[in-house]
């Protein structure tokens, strides 16, 4: 299991509206337990984000920060949601 700490939850609260159209969560309890239930990732770096996806299977058209569901954390760490 992924632990999310403040800064992770305070990223996926601040732009969840990127991926759905109505707030999933609205504390910090509410985004962690969300993010656990989609087995959302951390990862440390741009490189990490790629990897993630190659071992997802899937084929990125450019770069993978691009994508929708990948959000900069703000510490060199990245988000990634896949709801």
């Amino acid at each position: 299991m992924q632990d999310y700490d403040d800064a992770v939850l305070k990223c996926f609260l601040e732009n969840q509206s990127q991926l759905f159209p109505e707030p999933v969560a609205t504390s910090e309890e509410e985004a962690e337990f969300f993010l656990e239930d989609v087995c959302a990732a951390v990862v440390d770096s741009k490189e990490e984000v790629q990897q993630y996806f190659e071992e997802e299977g899937v084929d990125l058209e450019g770069d993978p920060l691009e994508e929708a569901e990948v959000f900069p954390v703000g510490d060199g760490r990245f988000l990634i949601v896949e709801g």
